[in-house]
């Protein structure tokens, strides 16, 4: 499939109170990465995601999820072509990856990923 979504990303509150509740309901396993100030949710099979604080109160506790692109520059520019809202401009996450984060004309807001290639 073309663009699948590849990850997803929980943006909360209260950090704690929502791995504990994840992890006991769906027996996920998370690895924290405290340098990055995140969450790796490993579910084993399918789509996997992430948790980390909100970074902005005003945002309520969501789940964003993330489609894969060929080239994150390209892909959002042509979303704000097409009269999306750019929230997050592309940005680089070291030795992973770039995203960036989008709404689309009718408010639902959603991340495009590009996975760095390995050589």
């Amino acid at each position: 499939m073309a663009n699948p979504f590849v990850h997803i990303e929980l943006q909360t509150k209260d950090l704690e109170k929502s791995k504990k509740f994840y992890s006991d309901m769906f027996d996920w396993k998370l690895v924290d990465f405290p340098a990055m100030n995140y969450t790796i949710i490993n579910v084993g099979e399918g789509t996997g995601g992430g948790m980390m604080k909100k970074p902005d109160a005003a945002i309520p506790d969501s789940w964003l999820p993330y489609i894969l692109v060929d080239d994150v520059a390209t892909a959002t520019n042509k979303a704000q072509t097409l009269g999306a809202t750019i929230c997050k401009d592309v940005t680089e996450v070291p030795d992973m990856g770039w995203f960036s984060v989008i709404t689309d004309p009718t408010g639902a807001t959603f991340g495009l990923w590009q996975a760095k290639k390995s050589m």
